[in-house]
């Protein structure tokens, strides 16, 4: 009988499990030398961390790449609009009143003769600024009053609680209506301030849920045990595991931010003339709606398209983080 080949270094059975297991080796070598190593690794076959696999799922997402576009198209604009549109916003010229497209005009004239296509671009500038400043400030307080109590329990934990659910019964356009009226501020941070207000809590009840999951794990425990402090345990350990649900929420609250904007602004105590607003110039096309339908189309639009991009951001940064989709 031959005798097995010691060519390679290995003893080779010749038949059955022997040839199986130098299979499995070989495959095993093989994987090794794939950049990028299996699923869910980097590099070398570390393993990724959740943003950094979050981040990969992303690039990968035609709805996370599309909305992503969308948003930094506004966002450019809403810092620069006079790289899209030359005019001023405030120049109007009542013998064009509800004109149609013109050559340089091409989205018309509303009801005081001032060029839809510049107050539309010039409208990107303040629903943007709500959206983010209201989210920041809903994120942040909301985060830093959940996780608190979700930390310590208690009776601080009972107090949020009902707090929260003492501003869930309070209608979110009604409370406008009834705040808002008094405000004689033509700035957007009278608006802002009342989305902070009524926003809080939803994101104070993910992040409190959030982190009494993520103090139950060992890494925790084990941190206490050692004497970690408390403020070490929530920076250092629970924080970082615990945002990801409340970045989630966030993104897509803007979009419901700068929507409530607008209907506020429609109904007269949001922002008020002469602040360029999508709100405002749909509320004032209103009344002309089939003898000039272009002055409601285009800012309607915009708002539109806007607030799908965010919800579609929100969507998928979810699907990238949320852990029992992969």
């Amino acid at each position: 009988m031959p005798e097995p080949s010691h060519d390679d270094g290995r003893a080779i059975a010749p038949t059955g499990a022997g040839g199986a297991m130098d299979l499995a080796t070989s495959e095993a070598e093989t994987l090794e030398k794939v950049p990028g190593g299996p699923l869910g690794t980097g590099p070398a076959g570390k393993p990724r961390s959740l943003w950094s696999d979050a981040w990969h799922d992303l690039r990968r997402n035609p709805v996370f790449i599309v909305a992503a576009l969308v948003i930094l198209f506004l966002v450019i604009i809403s810092i620069w609009p006079s790289l899209i549109a030359s005019g001023n916003p405030l120049d109007c010229d009542l013998a064009k009143a509800q004109q149609g497209s013109q050559p340089g005009h091409p989205f018309g004239f509303d009801g005081q003769g001032c060029d839809v296509y510049t107050r539309t671009v010039y409208g990107a500038r303040t629903s943007v600024t709500v959206g983010v400043c209201a989210t920041l400030g809903v994120a942040l307080l909301g985060s830093v009053l959940g996780g608190l109590a979700g930390f310590f329990g208690g009776a601080s934990d009972s107090l949020l609680s009902r707090l929260t659910d003492v501003f869930f019964a309070i209608p979110v356009v009604l409370g406008g209506l009834v705040l808002l009226s008094v405000v004689t501020s033509n700035t957007v941070w009278p608006v802002i301030g009342f989305m902070v207000l009524l926003g809080w809590p939803q994101i104070s009840r993910i992040a409190r849920g959030s982190v009494i999951t993520a103090k139950q794990n060992d890494y925790v425990q084990a941190a206490r045990a050692l004497g970690a402090s408390s403020s070490r345990l929530l920076l250092r350990h629970i924080t970082p595991n615990a945002v990801a649900p409340v970045i989630v929420v966030a993104t897509i609250a803007l979009g419901t931010y700068i929507s409530l904007e607008a209907t506020l602004s429609y109904l007269g105590v949001g922002l008020r003339p002469p602040t360029v607003s999508w709100g405002i110039d749909i509320s004032a096309a209103s009344p002309y709606i089939r003898n000039a339908p272009h002055m409601l189309l285009w800012p309607a639009g915009a708002l539109a398209v806007t607030v799908l991009a965010f919800i579609m951001l929100g969507d998928a940064v979810r699907d990238a983080l949320d852990p029992k989709l992969r």
